[in-house]
């Protein structure tokens, strides 16, 4: 069941950084939403390494759980994935008004305390 929820949490953690980068960085640059100027280089480049982030800490920590699923057990990678989720929840707080990506965040936090809870 542990591992059931590691994964759960990387795979959400995957999906909801690609929907956050396609909703709020291509569809924003597709349907051309934002006016040329520093302000919008600032919006596309904060949301893309936002989700881009997230994508990629996904897919390496499912890769992680693939490759050497006793590793993906230890308590180091979830206490990387706890710093990781606290990056993430204070960037949202900071820079970001709306809260989608405050609640992706908070799935992804409430699904690794299970896992951790669970072990």
């Amino acid at each position: 069941m542990h591992r059931t929820f590691l994964l759960a949490a990387y795979i959400w953690l995957t999906f909801s950084g690609t929907l956050h980068f396609l909703v709020d960085v291509v569809s924003q640059y597709v349907r051309h939403k934002r006016v040329p100027g520093p302000e919008t280089t600032l919006y596309y480049g904060l949301n893309t390494s936002f989700a881009l982030g997230q994508v990629v800490f996904g897919l390496l920590c499912l890769w992680l759980a693939r490759q050497a699923p006793a590793l993906i057990d230890q308590g180091a990678v979830t206490a990387i994935s706890f710093a990781a989720a606290a990056g993430w929840t204070a960037i949202t707080f900071a820079f970001m008004r709306y809260w989608e990506p405050k609640m992706n965040i908070a799935v992804f936090v409430v699904l690794l305390t299970c896992a951790t809870l669970i072990r």
